[in-house]
């Protein structure tokens, strides 16, 4: 085996090569990345030694220490902190072509409208300085860099841009965990650490709840972690997410693809993982310059088999998530579920439309009419799928503040001032139009 992975690295090595479409520094993490990959480092966990961690471990977020109350030391606090935010997602699942970030989420702002407002009023408000950097993926970056990948042809282990496969269709973007030796080999971090920033928050920039809190940094600042992951309780709707376990005495991220087949379901209980990671991350930026500059970095690599026009591929990714355990006196935070508010899919766009939240300052603020501390379960048919579809299907978005489920199917119209309450159903027959009246109030039906 050891003979055959050589050769196939040699001859993908001078493959890349002759690629031109990338930088030196892409091709060198691309072939490392393939060679740990090759060499089988992709090792199970060993399923006996997991560990729940600790209250020492994953700080329950109500324990941390409220934040200073002077408006000087939180200046303080703030003028370590760089806000990062992954741009990477494509809109595609909803229509769109472009980044999923320019998608209007309320009154007309984009998700990247929103995290501007909000890191402008933090620095009004506290008279600091907090950088926004914009992490994009190559999928995006015509509209907003990250690194590009070549896919490998699984067949002969070559790259397939060198097959004439030129366009985009060639390569892929590595993962969210390129973001730390990008930021490295961009010269960004040596400007942040100069400018005597100490932290970055990194969050996806379709999770409307990842807004900086002064609390956590405030924590991480004191206790010296340099590292924090944000978890929060499992609900059923969360079983796939990476949850974080105490491995052979360090803190470290469990991904569903590492788990053995005969503990998927173990796995995806509530009762033994409460939490998971919802990629809100905290990190110390010294601590990154030391570990990229040393080559520790070395997350689990996710093997991601593809097809491109009937050619069978394999892209290699890597999590930022999985960077938790190089990293010293890492920590998990178990915050509000209120810190994790990802818009996926348009049902997820309903929610935050909807009279559910209201908009202060850039912040999406949920509304305190709803008691229930978890949001309603909606479930939309194909024909709502796309946002354009989805907006033209409602004359105003209904108030679901008393809402427990919805579900609807079919070619369903909505009308303007439209209330669901309760548990409710829609279901138009088909070929048949189901027009919901202005002003019509539904509460626990099912209409077909």
């Amino acid at each position: 085996m050891a003979v055959a992975a050589d050769v196939k690295l040699e001859g993908l090595r001078a493959a890349v090569d002759k690629l031109d479409q990338i930088s030196e520094n892409e091709k060198a993490g691309f072939i490392s990345l393939v060679s740990r990959y090759l060499s089988g480092e992709a090792e199970q966990i060993e399923w006996s030694k997991i560990q729940t961690p600790t209250d020492e471990v994953v700080v329950p977020y109500d324990t941390l220490s409220a934040s200073p109350e002077d408006l000087n030391e939180t200046k303080k606090l703030l003028d370590k902190l760089v806000v990062l935010k992954l741009n990477g997602g494509l809109g595609t699942t909803m229509g769109c072509t472009g980044p999923k970030s320019v998608i209007e989420v309320r009154n007309g702002f984009t998700f990247l409208d929103l995290i501007v407002i909000q890191i402008e009023s933090l620095n009004k408000k506290y008279g600091c300085n907090v950088p926004l950097l914009l992490m994009n993926s190559f999928n995006t970056h015509d509209d907003t860099q990250k690194s590009q990948y070549p896919r490998i042809v699984t067949e002969d282990f070559l790259p397939l841009p060198s097959k004439g496969k030129t366009g985009k269709d060639g390569w892929y973007p590595p993962g969210h965990g390129d973001v730390f030796p990008s930021l490295n080999n961009s010269g960004k971090l040596d400007t942040l650490l100069a400018q005597g920033k100490e932290y970055v928050f990194v969050a996806n920039s379709d999770n409307l709840g990842a807004i900086v809190d002064i609390k956590i940094l405030n924590h991480l600042i004191h206790n010296q972690n340099e590292y924090c992951m944000e978890v929060t309780p499992k609900t059923l709707a969360d079983v796939k997410g990476g949850t974080l376990i105490s491995y052979e005495g360090r803190v470290q991220l469990l991904e569903i693809a590492q788990v053995p087949d005969e503990h998927v379901n173990e796995f995806k209980s509530i009762e033994k993982f409460k939490i998971f990671n919802t990629n809100n991350l905290w990190v110390n930026l010294k601590a990154i310059k030391r570990l990229v500059e040393a080559e520790a970095l070395k997350m689990e690599i996710i093997p991601n088999p593809k097809e491109v026009d009937g050619v069978k591929v394999l892209q290699l990714e890597t999590a930022a998530g999985a960077a938790i355990r190089f990293f010293e006196k890492a920590i998990g935070i178990n915050v509000p579920r209120s810190r994790f508010l990802p818009v996926k899919a348009t049902s997820d766009l309903l929610l935050v439309q909807s009279d559910l939240y209201t908009l202060v300052d850039g912040f999406v603020i949920r509304n305190p009419a709803r008691t229930n501390p978890t949001n309603p379960s909606i479930e939309l048919g194909p024909e709502f799928k796309k946002v354009a579809n989805f907006l033209a299907r409602f004359k105003s978005i209904p108030s679901i503040v008393e809402l427990d489920t919805l579900k609807v199917s079919g070619d369903v119209w909505f009308g303007s001032g439209v209330t669901l309450k309760g548990k409710v159903t829609i279901a138009a027959k088909s070929g048949v139009k189901l027009e919901i009246p202005d002003g019509t109030v539904l509460e626990n039906k099912s209409l077909s």
